[in-house]
């Protein structure tokens, strides 16, 4: 087959084969299909589409990419939660330990980076000496022992998609449905999970900025958990701000930590419990939410849900004293403090321009080898209903580039005021139905 035969047909708004996709898949992950031309394909699919077989299609040779996992022993318990991508979504850091200590296990491949939002593994990373890329094997005996593990994508599980992720960063081809589909969809099923929870974001910091694309997106990952046989819930939650109080790596480790530690902003409260009750539920552990939310508790004011995420950073070769003492994890050369230009109710915070005023300063990235700076972030001191004076600290920046200046600037811009009080709505917009 010619590659650039196949990119033309999608081009001109025609479905590919099978048989074209396979191809197309199995020779860029071997290197034939070049990036550029992976790049073009990517940025036809995004234009275009793509009807439901091939998506089942290229979901499929995502997957058949590698190897997949399995834990017969699980009975149906492996459940993993996903999140589509926000701004201080640190979720994963605290999903993980608490559905494992309610008898959950919970295997996530995650993700670095992509656009203007953060990504697991860059947070864990943040941790002296956490390994995200070990042997299967070893990430299988972790999970055994302990319920839950996160990992990166390795050369074996979904390497089509961990070579494709990277390219969408720094193509502009984030947003499409059908590759957030194959992307999400490949990865967790590949993992050997029975069940998955979908944070699906909307709003401003999410790529899907809408609830009507929201709902586009869930139709297509729900048809895909249905033709592989996977349990699905999936959750719409509001991304038209930050979520918690700080965005970064090391900083967003630190405020799960807290989180564990029963330290929890409501928004962080309210979105993790929501998933951790969908998990529950869909392992056969909890039927109810009252009954799973009780758990929840119990897991955390018994501090087991915590030393569950020390073991895990130990089980991972990471240092697991950064449970205790934050000054292990990466420091901030300097830090800058944000004001308030306008006295007011703080009406709205634009969580995707935060998102890249953050990547000036490394804490993200805009090419593929970028090097990430994991001490550098933002903390909220005000958030969404708010009320502040003019002049009055609403954040702070941590930095270590001659670019913090511009950061902040772009950071203050992007509160917007209000002379009226703003009320602050749920986090949780839903479920798909």
């Amino acid at each position: 087959m010619n590659p650039a035969q196949i990119i033309i047909k999608k081009r001109d708004r025609k479905p590919l084969s099978h048989k074209e996709i396979k191809y197309f898949i199995s020779s860029f992950v071997k290197g034939e299909v070049e990036n550029y031309q992976m790049s073009t394909m990517l940025m036809a699919i995004l234009l275009n589409g793509m009807n439901e077989d091939e998506i089942y299609w290229l979901t499929k040779e995502y997957i058949n990419s590698g190897v997949t996992l399995t834990f017969p022993e699980s009975q149906g318990r492996c459940i993993d939660k996903h999140s589509t991508g926000g701004v201080g979504d640190k979720l994963s850091l605290m999903i993980g330990p608490l559905a494992a200590e309610c008898g959950v296990m919970v295997p996530m491949i995650s993700g670095r980076g992509l656009g203007h939002t953060g990504g697991t593994l860059d947070k864990l990373e943040s941790i002296p000496g956490y390994q995200t890329q070990i042997s299967l094997d070893r990430f299988q005996e972790i999970v055994r022992e302990n319920n839950f593990a996160i990992i990166g994508q390795s050369d074996n599980v979904v390497p089509a998609d961990r070579k494709i992720y990277a390219l969408r960063d720094v193509t502009g081809t984030i947003e499409s449905i059908p590759l957030i589909t194959a992307s999400i969809m490949s990865k967790k099923i590949a993992s050997g999970i029975d069940g998955l929870v979908i944070d699906l974001k909307v709003g401003n910091g999410a790529f899907i900025g809408t609830i009507e694309r929201a709902n586009q997106l869930a139709e297509s990952m729900s048809k895909i958990a249905k033709d592989f046989d996977k349990k699905i819930i999936i959750n719409f939650t509001d991304m038209n701000a930050p979520l918690g109080r700080y965005i970064g790596n090391s900083v967003e480790v630190i405020e799960a930590i807290e989180f564990l530690k029963g330290n929890m902003e409501p928004d962080l409260k309210e979105v993790t419990y929501k998933l951790v009750v969908d998990m529950l539920i869909l392992a056969g552990i909890s039927e109810n939410f009252s009954k799973a939310e009780v758990m929840i508790d119990r897991a955390i004011e018994s501090g087991n849900a915590l030393e569950r995420f020390r073991k895990g950073i130990e089980l991972q070769n990471g240092n697991p004293v950064v449970v205790d003492n934050y000054s292990l994890l990466p420091q901030p050369k300097h830090t800058k403090e944000i004001y308030a230009h306008h006295a007011g109710y703080i009406k709205n915070i634009d969580s995707k321009n935060i998102g890249y005023a953050l990547i000036e300063v490394k804490a993200g990235r805009k090419h593929v080898d970028d090097t990430i700076d994991h001490a550098a972030g933002l903390k909220l001191l005000k958030k969404v209903g708010d009320r502040v004076s003019k002049g009055e600290k609403i954040a702070e920046l941590y930095y270590d580039n001659d670019l913090g200046n511009k950061a902040a600037k772009n950071i203050e811009n992007c509160f917007e005021y209000s002379e009226n009080t703003i009320t602050t709505t749920s986090r949780l917009l839903g479920t798909y139905k």
